[in-house]
């Protein structure tokens, strides 16, 4: 048991660098890599939120965040924006460019799905996600 233990934390973190490194080439034509385009999907679904916000959503730290956000400003994906309320704090949104290379980056991130999940049947694609979830949601509570 001690050994399919192992096994299972090796899959998972080899799973995850296979991901990335298949991510950084395909989103290397939009000059995003496997680290910059999760930004661009939350910001999608909450534009207007802070930094700090984006930066608990992701999973980031402050740091890792605010050196994120400066490359997809330079890149011009996204800009920030003054808080109305807080001078002190920003607002994050998506620029034309990046609205318009969104569709794109779906398709890509779909196209993968499909690609590593495409000898699973329906069930086991559906108890896949649904053991993930768990997992993913025990493992939130060892951030902390």
């Amino acid at each position: 048991m001690q050994e399919e233990n192992m096994h299972f934390i090796q899959l998972n973190s080899k799973i995850y660098r296979n991901i990335q490194i298949y991510l950084d080439k395909v989103m290397q034509k939009y000059e995003l890599s496997s680290g910059t385009y999760p930004y661009l999907f939350i910001l999608e679904k909450n534009e207007g939120i802070s930094q700090n916000k984006i930066s608990q959503k992701t999973g980031n730290d402050k740091a890792m965040s605010a050196r994120t956000i400066t490359k997809l400003i330079e890149l011009d994906y996204m800009y920030k924006k003054e808080d109305e309320r807080d001078s002190r704090a920003y607002r994050l949104y998506l620029t034309t460019k990046a609205k318009a290379i969104m569709p794109k980056i779906h398709e890509e991130i779909h196209a993968l799905v499909s690609l590593i999940t495409d000898d699973l049947s329906q069930e086991e694609k559906l108890i896949t996600i649904s053991s993930l979830k768990k997992i993913f949601n025990i493992t939130q509570g060892l951030r902390e």
